[in-house]
């Protein structure tokens, strides 16, 4: 999902099992395909109230097509660009530390830093990763309403 264009909703590539794009996952088929333990995904699901995939009888777990993106992208933000998990929370929900609106990029300890001291071609990437993200948590809420 890094670089530039707007990311897909779903990739039905990562998914070797026969089922169509648009079918369910359970958390291990989820978890198999984008390298992530399940119990993660569980903690996960705490954590990122975006995240809400369907469960059934026994707690069972199901994964929507558009869940897996968002879960895409809470690995990429934690563990590729050094988020917190609050940090990374507050850029899907669109804001910054203090809860207000607006771009938010991670600092040495991995929360929001002060876009005013970034270069301004540094200040145009990270509007652009906030739109998109906007994009995203836009889509999902669509799809969960759905």
């Amino acid at each position: 999902m890094s670089g530039g264009g707007t990311p897909t909703l779903f990739d039905a590539t990562k998914f070797e099992d026969g089922k169509a794009p648009d079918a369910l996952r359970t958390i291990g088929e989820v978890a198999s395909a984008l390298g992530i333990r399940q119990h993660v995904l569980r903690y996960w699901e705490e954590q990122f109230p975006l995240l809400r995939p369907l469960k059934r009888s026994g707690g069972r777990r199901y994964y929507r097509p558009a869940d897996v993106p968002l879960v895409e992208t809470i690995d990429r933000l934690v563990h590729r660009e050094g988020y917190t998990l609050r940090g990374a929370r507050l850029v899907l929900e669109g804001r910054d530390a203090t809860g207000e609106a607006g771009p938010a990029a991670p600092d040495a300890a991995g929360g929001p830093a002060d876009a005013s001291q970034d270069a301004p071609a540094t200040m145009a990437t990270d509007d652009n990763l906030v739109a998109r993200m906007r994009a995203i948590r836009d889509r999902l809420a669509a799809a969960l309403d759905a």
